[in-house]
């Protein structure tokens, strides 16, 4: 294993998703590249997604966001009366990180909670290959308790994660006074922080992290 090869992370985009809805918020996914790029210096970042009809222009921003996507095939049920769209990627997620790329990175990121991959989780551990387990909240697999020492959950990072509609397009006028002005300045910070999202003391060190996490790992299930 060679320290010049760069960290890869790879992401079960459902766990992701269902994971961070259930706490009512949603994933700003541009920021949560460059916060893997800055907090774990990850270079590339794999993706995998089912793939549905209509859905042509989330795939693209994702891969504008710079995402590399690995697509399956979706499947369609019925769960009280309607219509879902389900693909596992479980199976694609463990064969890249311990088979295709494998030799091409130094440390991996996983993004679930999934206890599926328990089995990925300790392989990597053996090998020293295994960086973070980010998981979308503080509700993960009781299988991956064994690696609490590499979990992040999400869930502690929504106020800098977090996607807000239009944020960017926010821009009040530098007279404005009252709720207004704090509004403004507000935004400013938050705008600002996206640039230092990850980097060291800016709030999220592995110290906070740590500390934050023992306290809520309890929470973990099956």
């Amino acid at each position: 294993m060679s320290k010049d090869r760069p960290n890869y992370a790879f992401i079960d985009s459902q766990n992701l998703n269902l994971g961070v809805q259930s706490l009512g918020w949603k994933l700003d996914y541009k920021k949560f590249r460059l916060y893997l790029k800055n907090k774990y210096d990850v270079q590339q970042v794999y993706l995998f997604i089912g793939k549905s009809a209509g859905n042509q222009g989330l795939y693209v921003n994702l891969q504008h966001a710079g995402y590399n996507l690995v697509f399956k095939p979706t499947v369609a049920y019925f769960e009280n009366g309607k219509k879902t769209m389900k693909g596992n990627v479980d199976a694609e997620l463990v064969l890249y990180a311990s088979a295709k790329l494998y030799e091409h990175y130094n440390k991996a990121v996983i993004v679930s909670g999934d206890g599926d991959f328990y089995c990925l989780a300790e392989y990597l551990d053996e090998n020293k290959k295994l960086l973070r387990i980010i998981t979308p909240n503080r509700r993960y697999s009781k299988l991956l308790s064994n690696y609490r020492r590499y979990i992040t959950s999400l869930e502690l990072l929504q106020s800098r994660l977090e996607y807000h509609k239009g944020e960017k397009r926010n821009k009040k006028p530098t007279h404005a006074v009252g709720r207004n002005l704090r509004q403004s300045r507000q935004t400013s910070r938050s705008m600002r922080s996206v640039e230092t999202l990850g980097k060291p003391r800016h709030g999220d060190s592995h110290i906070n992290i740590a500390k934050i996490t023992q306290k809520v790992n309890k929470w973990g299930r099956k």
